[in-house]
């Protein structure tokens, strides 16, 4: 492993430094476990695939899904154009259904490419007097009111959209929920055209938001965590972030658009976000902890960084 010298800090490293598996001890199974966990396999049954403890699995985990949202901070910016784009919310909770959580989702619609996520708690309450009701009403009084952060998250995955796409026209497909037009625009300002679908249209093709309800369908199918009726649920916010982070860089720049597009047809790459479709192990081979002086996941030889591509 060659190493080199600062001539400026005087600091030493070497080129191990760069990489995502800096200091780790089962490098082998990054790609393996990334693979894993975006095709719906838990971190307990990945684990025993791989021959590791949970702890390992739950600490490359949060390695994996720093990496991946770093790298999608760098890359997934510089829309251009006039665009349309979708945005639901899908719920799902954390540990017990009686703690419920709020998963905004924006999506470009003609690629399909995923802008942002976020995930907060909201509080819905059961039917009065039912048993549901009674446990929520015990865990109020223990824990206090429980938070409901919708607004905050639609808010935040639309400021990563003014951020994504800083110009050009932008057309919001949302349903029928009466706070999207105002945070639309307060968020986005003039540049934004809100225009809404009734949430009881039948959720077929046909559909303005078919492209949406089906990247929600496709984030339960590769997301243990996220599947009903599983044990694999999330036991805390942070763990669903962390998985989002690797659904959305696999779905963006791994996985093709489509089954009838070509291979190297991921939805960064139509956007012209990346040259081509990415490896899993190219996807994690180097850190990017520097922004646009991060070294370009594709680059071999570590010349090639985020800013020039």
């Amino acid at each position: 492993m060659p190493r080199f010298r600062c001539r400026t800090c005087n600091k030493g490293f070497s080129r191990q430094t760069f990489r995502h598996d800096y200091r780790d001890r089962r490098p082998e199974c990054n790609a393996s476990l990334f693979v894993q966990l975006t095709s719906g396999v838990g971190l307990r049954q990945a684990g025993r695939n791989l021959g590791l403890d949970i702890h390992s699995v739950v600490d490359k985990r949060r390695k994996l899904a720093r990496t991946c949202r770093l790298l999608h901070a760098a890359l997934g910016r510089g829309v251009t154009g006039d665009r349309t784009f979708l945005l639901d919310e899908e719920e799902t909770f954390a540990a017990a259904s009686i703690r419920p959580l709020t998963m905004p989702v924006v999506i470009e619609k003609e690629t399909w490419f995923i802008v942002a996520t976020a995930v907060g708690s909201i509080r819905r309450l059961a039917k009065p007097g039912s048993r549901r009701r009674r446990r929520q009403n015990e865990e109020e009084k223990r824990l206090g009111r429980r938070l409901d952060r919708s607004r905050r998250c639609v808010r935040a995955v639309m400021g990563r959209l003014s951020r994504v796409a800083p110009s050009g026209r932008i057309t919001l497909r949302t349903d029928e929920k009466a706070s999207y037009a105002s945070i639309a625009r307060a968020v986005l300002g003039e540049r934004v055209e809100h225009q809404t679908t009734p949430g009881t249209l039948v959720r077929a093709a046909h559909n303005p938001l078919f492209a949406i309800n089906t990247t929600m369908a496709m984030s339960r199918e590769n997301c243990a965590c996220l599947r009903r009726r599983s044990w694999s649920v999330s036991k805390r916010p942070k763990g669903l972030r962390d998985q989002l982070a690797l659904f959305t860089s696999y779905r963006n720049y791994v996985r093709r658009r489509f089954n009838r597009d070509g291979p190297q047809e991921t939805p960064a790459k139509l956007l012209q976000l990346a040259p081509r479709a990415l490896t899993p192990a190219e996807l994690l081979a180097w850190r990017q902890d520097w922004g646009d002086r991060s070294i370009h996941p594709i680059s071999l030889d570590g010349q090639r960084t985020v800013g020039r591509p």
